[in-house]
């Protein structure tokens, strides 16, 4: 079977991955939103975070079709250990060998590149599942999709939620930005990024280490090179000046219906003051202003994440799909498979 590397100039290549992952989506997630084509393939050259991916695909029999595909994900900041591996298959050429084949080939980058491990996500109950558990692979956190329908939200929902959480975040402030962090509050914005070292994650992954160089690197510039809006608000503690929580939310001009919740974060000595449910409020206040086209909004959380969960539910956010769990794999064993 032969497999290539994708490369930017393969339009057709990338349009028969997307009909392949489509086609995989349609069985696990019908009603979720897909990845427009201009996104896949900036995605597969680059994560959203900026750390470096290819993408290798095993093409069909009819000019431009995809019988499978993987993306590689070569983390180099942290986590030089693992690699992040995305693999589909065509729906219709499943149970042939495709699966193991591409893992064999990713598997054998990978540990070219020093990585011992493999890491990825698969849905409970899922053919991703079975073929993860059939190669071996280890079950980490399990985390669930959350989605808001806004067009069946109550009128005056968000703003009464906002105005009871800036009830108790008196002595805070909201700053609001659209695109890249402003220069001024890249350093702030780094700690507050690195707040979320906290959050659940699973045992043996490094924390993320941020400053203002690294937010302008790998937090605003693959957003902008991909082209996608995005929407930033803060909360200011006024008698420090910190940055004390923040909220990312983005929409991609190719799906326009859908918002793609970011991060959430909140700084420990500012918690208590329900500020991640008062910009994650304000953030749909000012979602209805610039992006009223928007129908629904997605965000994922870690299961044990109790805190977020308690805050997306108050909103409206509901539980849409099984659980997925991060999964792990040693890449001599995956190279075996």
């Amino acid at each position: 079977m032969r497999i290539d590397r994708w490369t930017a100039d393969e339009g057709a290549a990338i349009r028969g991955c997307k009909e392949a992952w489509d086609r995989a989506q349609d069985i696990e997630d019908p009603d979720g939103p897909r990845m427009p084509e201009r996104m896949l393939a900036a995605w597969f050259g680059l994560g959203f975070t900026g750390d470096p991916a290819q993408a290798w695909f095993a093409p069909g029999a009819e000019p431009g079709s995809v019988l499978g595909w993987y993306r590689l994900e070569l983390t180099d900041l942290e986590n030089t250990d693992r690699a992040m591996l995305t693999l589909v298959v065509h729906p219709a050429h499943r149970r042939q060998g495709l699966g193991g084949s591409l893992l064999r080939h990713a598997a054998r980058l990978a540990a070219a590149d020093g990585r011992s491990l493999l890491w990825g996500e698969t849905r409970d109950g899922s053919p991703g599942e079975a073929f993860a558990t059939a190669v071996g692979a280890k079950q980490g956190i399990a985390a669930g999709v959350r989605r808001l329908d806004l067009r069946t939200l109550p009128a005056g929902k968000t703003g009464s939620l906002r105005g009871s959480a800036a009830a108790a975040a008196d002595g805070y402030s909201l700053l609001r930005w659209t695109g890249a962090t402003p220069e001024e509050y890249r350093a702030p914005f780094a700690r507050v990024l690195n707040a979320f070292n906290d959050a659940p994650h699973d045992e043996g992954v490094e924390e993320e280490s941020w400053d203002a160089e690294r937010v302008r690197e790998r937090n605003d510039a693959p957003v902008r090179s991909m082209g996608l809006r995005r929407y930033t608000i803060a909360a200011r503690h006024d008698a420090s000046g910190e940055l004390a929580a923040m909220s990312e939310l983005s929409v991609d001009p190719d799906d326009p219906q859908w918002g793609h919740q970011g991060l959430t974060a909140v700084t420990s000595q500012h918690r208590g003051h329900r500020l991640g449910l008062l910009v994650k409020t304000a953030m749909l206040e000012w979602l209805a202003e610039t992006e009223p086209q928007v129908e629904r909004v997605q965000t994922g959380n870690a299961l044990s994440n109790t805190h977020m969960i308690a805050v997306n539910q108050a909103i409206g956010f509901e539980l849409v799909l099984p659980a997925w769990h991060n999964i792990e794999l040693e890449t001599a064993r995956a190279a075996e498979a």
